[in-house]
């Protein structure tokens, strides 16, 4: 069975989205890092926030590895409604998540990422659909924002690998 795969930078504080520049430039360290995620995944899950933010930037970014990676991926939208942009090799998603993601699992493949997406994480994560969690954690405490783990839900991990970057950053494997 596919794994699903949680890729996500966040605050010391576990802010995952604020404005601002808090995220400490560990530069190769974290280009590499990313190559490494996504070098197992071949479908991508995005909620319909970030699909619309990102249909806007990324098919014109030259950051790689990551510009050939998301523009060529199938990447699969989960939303209520139609995304506001066009974006190549997109499937929306209009039944409820946890049963694609379900069936998604089953079919032949890589991994399946999961990458910003803060609302789409949760349900996931809440149903208990999510593998492993890559997390890339800066040293900063920035205090408020949009946090991917909240809730009462208690859930286990255990540490596959953990990485330091030259500025403090930790790069973090876990698996269920």
């Amino acid at each position: 069975m596919r794994k699903v795969v949680l890729y996500h930078l966040m605050s010391l504080d576990g802010i995952a989205y604020e404005d601002g520049d808090w995220l400490a430039d560990d530069g190769p360290r974290l280009v590499a890092y990313l190559g490494r995620v996504i070098a197992t995944q071949d479908d991508v899950l995005l909620g319909r926030g970030t699909y619309d933010y990102w249909a806007g930037h990324w098919p014109t970014s030259d950051f790689q590895p990551f510009a050939d990676f998301i523009n060529g991926v199938p990447k699969h939208v989960v939303t209520s409604s139609t995304p506001t942009r066009h974006w190549a090799h997109s499937t929306l998603v209009t039944t409820p998540a946890h049963d694609y993601v379900t069936a998604l699992k089953q079919e032949p493949g890589g991994d399946i990422g999961i990458h910003g997406s803060i609302e789409l994480a949760r349900s996931l994560l809440q149903a208990g659909l999510v593998d492993e969690l890559r997390l890339v954690v800066a040293p900063a405490v920035v205090g408020h924002g949009r946090r991917v783990f909240e809730g009462d839900d208690v859930q286990s991990w255990k540490l596959l690998e953990v990485e330091r970057g030259q500025n403090g950053t930790l790069f973090l494997d876990y698996s269920r």
